[in-house]
């Protein structure tokens, strides 16, 4: 069994989303022979690694509209997977991806075209950005959650979902986090990793 089967047989979806999928991984290869998009030893484990590892993230949470927007989103995890999982199923969602780094967002917007996808791509960065007022706010591997948590606060809607995928420490994040910030969280064990969880942010405010 291939690894896109793989994935496909652990995530359910139809053939164009696993073709969309598929052009993205091979666009990502390719790339990251040019420019660091995600560690050259995680080329072999892709599709679980990152690809399933961001594609958990809908299964928890698939709105059908409003605005999903993904900070920091690097080689396109989770922000490109959300976007080719929402454009058949949930074509009135819109998907904004912001990242800094111009060269990754290059690879970010070539990306979308080859795999049909019209996600708004921002070359920015988040402290500088205007409220995003985003439904849906995801972030991986971007920062602590302590800071997520201000990114959420400024860019998430009140009555919004933050998504933060973490890795073993996330139980000391959430402590260090409570220390500055009150705020509703779910725990879910990650699909990929029985090391790491994803941090389900509900309301939060400053203690």
């Amino acid at each position: 069994m291939t690894e896109s089967a793989a994935f496909a047989a652990a995530f359910p979806v139809s053939r164009e989303t696993l073709e969309r999928l598929e052009t993205f991984a091979a666009l990502l290869l390719r790339w990251n022979a040019r420019i660091n998009l995600v560690g050259r030893s995680t080329e072999a484990d892709l599709w679980t690694r990152h690809i399933a590892d961001s594609a958990q993230l809908w299964r928890l949470h698939a709105p059908t509209k409003g605005l999903w927007a993904d900070l920091g989103s690097g080689a396109g995890f989770p922000g490109l997977v959300i976007a080719a999982l929402a454009a058949e199923t949930a074509p009135d969602l819109r998907i904004a991806l912001v990242e800094s780094d111009a060269r990754k967002c290059a690879f970010l917007i070539e990306a979308a075209r080859a795999m049909g996808l019209s996600p708004t791509i921002r070359t920015e960065r988040i402290e500088a950005m205007p409220p995003l007022q985003a439904d849906v706010l995801s972030a991986r591997a971007l920062a602590s959650l302590e800071t997520l948590l201000e990114f959420a606060a400024k860019h998430r809607r009140s009555d919004g979902i933050a998504l933060f995928p973490k890795g073993e420490t996330v139980h000391k994040e959430i402590e260090a986090a409570a220390q500055k910030w009150r705020f509703e969280h779910r725990i879910h064990a990650s699909v990929t990793d029985p090391r790491a969880a994803i941090v389900e942010v509900g309301a939060l405010s400053r203690v």
